[in-house]
């Protein structure tokens, strides 16, 4: 479950991100000129495709990086709890194992019984511990996304973009694009800006 978070919204975002068209209608209004840093470019025409590269955007969104460090938190503790119940239902095993042989055949019944159960139980408090951390998972890539998106469409309304694309080493829906049209850095910014003031 360590990694899962991380792979899970890599790839969520990347397929969500990717079908997200951002139509703008600016009533005749042109794209202003390049952003700082030479991560954004300005308009031949009225209407302009741009990319995220949302490799570098997980890595260094802070309420990604929060958000992971919290949930992989929450996995530890969920694999100490079951390692921790499994390692005394195994201690259990092994002391009926030793005394079988001396109980009787009632006691041995009742015991294999309670044993059983123990074991269901177990099995029913792991498959439950996976559903709820998926759900959580779950949860926060939607958080996550609607994040990302509700800011990529005010940034395009007011930049005049008309497509939002996103590129991923891993994933690489687009083969190529022209640097001068990726505005990962301003993106990132204003969205660990945003995230900061939250915070305080």
């Amino acid at each position: 479950m360590k990694h899962a978070f991380a792979f899970i919204a890599k790839a969520g975002i990347c397929a969500l991100l990717a079908a997200t068209v951002v139509s703008c209608n600016n009533q005749g209004t042109r794209p202003s000129a390049s952003v700082s840093g030479g991560d954004s470019t300005q308009a031949n025409g009225a209407e302009q495709i741009v990319y995220v590269n949302i490799d570098t955007l997980l890595e260094k969104f802070e309420y990604f990086k929060d958000v992971r460090s919290n949930l992989e938190e929450k996995a530890k503790k969920a694999q100490a709890d079951l390692q921790s119940r499994s390692t005394a239902f195994q201690r259990e095993v092994a002391d009926y194992q030793q005394k079988a042989p001396t109980m009787s055949a009632a006691d041995r019944q009742s015991t294999e019984e309670r044993l059983a159960r123990k074991q269901d139980e177990l099995a029913r408090h792991n498959q439950n511990a996976s559903a709820s951390f998926a759900q959580e998972e779950a949860t926060e890539n939607e958080k996550l996304y609607s994040r990302i998106t509700d800011y990529l469409k005010k940034h395009a309304k007011e930049n005049g973009y008309k497509l939002v694309l996103t590129y991923s080493a891993a994933n690489p829906a687009v083969l190529y694009a022209d640097e001068s049209l990726e505005i990962t850095t301003e993106v990132l910014t204003a969205l660990n800006a945003a995230y900061t003031k939250e915070k305080k």
